[in-house]
């Protein structure tokens, strides 16, 4: 019997870096897909079933803590793991994203490794 590899769903505007967090996820096994900005990652969060989702702060039409609040009072979504990425390092951006309801908040740039071991963690 095949493994299903688990889906992360990558919300991010910015297309050199999500290419380079693709590139890390897809290496390590996982299959993803991307959304480039708030309103078409919400709705993949909800049509899809990903079993991650790696949400920037800063993005065009819902910022990520908008999307978080949304998807949080979702049935079918309120237990989606959810890692927050974010330029924005200041301890009130990270209070206020875990406020909303993501599991982990990591500021860019990005360690892989801490990515990796977070995404792993939250996958069980």
């Amino acid at each position: 019997m095949a493994i299903i590899p688990k889906k992360i769903l990558i919300v991010e505007d910015d297309p050199s870096f999500s290419r380079a967090i693709n590139h890390i996820i897809l290496k390590e096994g996982y299959d993803v897909i991307t959304a480039s900005n708030g309103l078409a990652g919400l709705r993949m969060a909800k049509d899809e079933n990903p079993d991650l989702l790696i949400l920037d702060v800063m993005l065009p039409g819902l910022d990520g803590f908008e999307i978080c609040s949304q998807l949080r009072q979702n049935p079918q979504t309120e237990k989606l793991p959810i890692i927050m990425l974010s330029a924005k390092g200041q301890e009130i951006d990270k209070t206020t994203g875990l406020k909303v309801g993501a599991n982990e908040y990591l500021t860019k740039p990005i360690d892989r490794a801490l990515l990796l071991e977070k995404i792993s963690s939250l996958l069980g």
